[in-house]
């Protein structure tokens, strides 16, 4: 098989490869080495498994092995579910050496994670995505967890693959509200941290949103290597990592007070990124010419650009007091200083960015 990217990510004596390219569920050889025991367990949804569970469940031949179909959506990414996952690793005889193998996109990558995490107190996963989203970003770095009706991701646990196969043949059955939602993803390592990749976007936005398969892989490789590289640096997201959530205490607020299901979460991200860029112009850390660029690259890779009308800017800013990086200071967000110069800022006025929500474009 040609066009296959390998990359590696190693944290210590820990070490899991990412490959990228095209027919890599049907090639076993270059991921049932993964698999270290007797015992594996596919998580898949009811959308992805009549197009890829067979392929997957092929080349675990010899292995005792059991698959659990998932309803689709972040809605379903709940603790009833990932009970449903602790069962069926029981009715499999599961040990302490089986593996867990996430075939889905985000909301099964998370939740199979977490359930792999929890399970005889941590056993081996595989991820398998099959979105554009979690081929960039959930897939990698070992962030697993599921939601509660008062937030996001509240409930998880820092759990890193034995292995990420990201076969791209599977993005041809991506919906395209689907595919460009994984755009804002890849945008925002760009945004972020690197400015020359957020360039390279601009130039090549038009063809990332007609799927150009070069343009792609280069993408989804980019991606992943910098994200690969920010969770050596920082595993635990006590410091650089924090800044991959650039626009996602927004993202996460505006998902769970819109309901999960009306915006896909890289809608959300890219909404979310908006806001910061606009917040941080707002506060004197950014010029408004750098969102307005920012604002220029979403619109092409075809994502929204501002809350589902209806969304209240209280209601989103007692979601976001919730959120996971804040402290006793108050709200800390990741604002940027500009394209590529994303950073941590604590104590962030409230008013201000009650402000920034009640904005429409």
């Amino acid at each position: 098989m040609s066009g296959v990217r390998e990359l590696e990510v190693a944290l210590g004596e820990r070490r899991y490869p990412i490959r990228i390219g095209p027919g890599l569920l049907g090639d076993a050889a270059r991921w049932r080495a993964g698999i270290r025991g007797r015992h594996a367990l596919v998580v898949t949804n009811a959308t992805v498994a009549p197009l890829y569970l067979d392929r997957v469940v092929a080349g675990l031949g010899g292995l005792a092995h059991a698959a659990l179909v998932l309803p689709d959506g972040e809605a379903h990414k709940t603790l009833d579910n990932c009970a449903r996952a602790f069962d069926a690793l029981a009715a499999l005889g599961a040990t302490r050496d089986a593996c867990v193998i996430a075939l889905g996109g985000g909301v099964i990558g998370d939740l199979a994670g977490f359930a792999a995490a929890c399970w005889m107190r941590g056993i081996d996963f595989m991820q398998m995505p099959t979105t554009l989203l979690a081929m960039v970003d959930s897939s990698v770095g070992g962030k697993t967890a599921v939601n509660l009706p008062a937030g996001k991701n509240l409930v998880g646990a820092f759990h890193q693959p034995r292995a990420v196969v990201a076969d791209t043949d599977t993005l041809a059955t991506l919906p395209g509200r689907e595919y460009r939602a994984g755009l804002a993803e890849v945008a925002k390592i760009g945004a972020l941290g690197d400015a020359a990749f957020f360039a390279w976007l601009e130039a090549r936005a038009d063809a990332l949103a007609a799927h150009d398969a070069d343009a792609l892989v280069e993408a989804i490789a980019h991606s992943c290597a910098y994200k690969a590289g920010v969770v050596v640096r920082d595993e635990t997201e006590r410091g650089e990592r924090a800044l991959l959530n650039f626009g996602h205490t927004f993202g996460h607020a505006l998902e769970a007070e819109c309901g999960y299901g009306t915006l896909r979460h890289g809608e959300a991200v890219a909404i979310g990124m908006l806001l910061a860029a606009r917040l941080s112009a707002r506060l004197g850390l950014a010029g408004a010419a750098d969102a307005e660029r920012l604002r220029a690259l979403l619109a092409r890779l075809g994502l929204p650009l501002a809350p589902p009308p209806g969304a209240d800017a209280d209601a989103l800013l007692a979601r976001m007091a919730l959120d996971k990086k804040n402290d006793a200071a108050g709200l800390r967000l990741i604002l940027w200083r500009g394209v590529g110069r994303a950073e941590i800022v604590a104590g962030v006025d409230a008013a201000a960015v009650r402000t920034v929500l009640g904005k429409r474009e």
